[in-house]
Parts: structure tokens; sequence; C-alpha cells
């Protein structure tokens, strides 16, 4: 009796239902595009340097994924080619791509630890609806370079993504250099938009370019 009653249309318990989403709702202006981001104070753009100033950590209670990026609003790409110089925060930025909805992108999260020290660092990532989970190889060195007390703040570092809906494949080189841990093929998400932001840090951006061959 008591099954019959939970699967006849009982809502679940207020501790299992999930927080909601954060909207996209601001806008900031940046590289000549309008930006969709959480909060336009975190974010500030000058001098050709979009900065991702607050340090916006994943919702508690939902599956951990990046929060803090300004998503361009743009036709979806079935093709596209991104270049930009980047400068961390802390250890990592990240680039969309293949953005369709808040539960369904890939990124690829470029990091100074290499990705056998942190599983979950530098490689590329699919977001369908759940966590995060990483689909590229461990193999290969972290992307930026480790910061010490003699290097406070890190180089910019030009990193360039390149990914085709149609095979699915996206590799990312690294002041022209590529790796494993950068590269993979995901046949699920086959058009979308792009982004610039971070998982849980602050940085930069400049020098941003896309081409796109291709709108959905």
């Amino acid at each position: 009796m008591l099954i019959a009653l939970c699967f006849a249309g009982g809502a679940r318990p207020a501790s299992a239902q999930q927080p909601p989403e954060v909207p996209r709702l601001d806008r900031v202006e940046a590289f000549g595009l309008r930006w969709g981001v959480v909060a336009a104070p975190e974010w500030s753009f000058a001098d050709g340097v979009l900065r991702l100033l607050k340090d916006r950590q994943p919702i508690p209670g939902r599956p951990r994924k990046p929060q803090n990026y300004a998503l361009a609003e743009t036709e979806p790409y079935r093709k596209v080619t991104i270049e930009a110089d980047l400068q961390p925060g802390g250890k990592s930025l990240v680039i969309v791509y293949a953005w369709q909805d808040e539960s369904h992108f890939n990124y690829a999260h470029i990091s100074s630890d290499a990705a056998r020290a942190v599983n979950v660092h530098n490689g590329i990532f699919h977001v369908f609806g759940g966590e995060r989970v990483r689909i590229s190889p461990l193999d290969g060195p972290g992307s930026f370079p480790v910061r010490t007390a003699q290097n406070a703040e890190s180089p910019w570092t030009h990193v360039k993504l390149a990914w085709d809906g149609a095979t699915g494949r996206v590799v990312v080189a690294v002041d022209g250099r590529k790796s494993p841990s950068l590269e993979a093929v995901d046949l699920s998400l086959t058009h979308g938009r792009v982004g610039l932001g971070s998982f849980n840090e602050t940085g930069g951006f400049k020098a941003f370019k896309i081409n796109a061959e291709g709108k959905q």
C-alpha cells in the first residue's frame, strides 16, 4: 500500500530534490560579442582583457560542473576554432564548447596540474545531464606554468581549441604544443555555443579569436 502511494504521484522529499540552476541572465560585452553570465559584477572587460573576478563554486547538492563562465551569445556552431591568451588566477581555466544548455556541454579544463596527478584537471570533460565526466586520456604534462613564490603571477599562455561536431573530435594546443590529455571525441553533442571561464577559480582572457565554419 505504501509502495503504491509512492509510485502514484507522491513528490520527492525536499531533501532529495536538487537546488535549481543559477540562470545566466546578466550580460557583459567583450571582444565584439555579448556574453551571458550569472552575475555581471563578477566580470570586467578593459584594455582588451576579459577578467573573471570571483571564484564561484559548484552548486551544493547538484552535479559538479563549471558554473562561472561567460557564454557567447551566438548561433550554435557545428565546427569552431577558438584562440585566446589565458592567465589563470589559480591553477586553471576552462573553455566551453558544444554548449546546448546548462546540463549539456563539453569543456576543456586547462590546468597547471598534470592529469595523472589530479584526474579532474587538465583534460576534456563531458556534461550530459549529470556529473562532469572525463573523456580524454591521463597522459601528458600540465598546461600552465606552476606558480611559485618567485612566480606569483601566471604568465599569459596561448591556447587554441579546434572542435568538429561532425567527427566529435576536439584538440587543444597550448603554446603550440598538443597533449593526449587535451584531445577527445564525443559524438553525442554535435553542435553548440562556446564560453570562457573557470571551474572554481579566477583568471583573464585576451586576444580572443573565433572562427566558425558552419552554424547549426
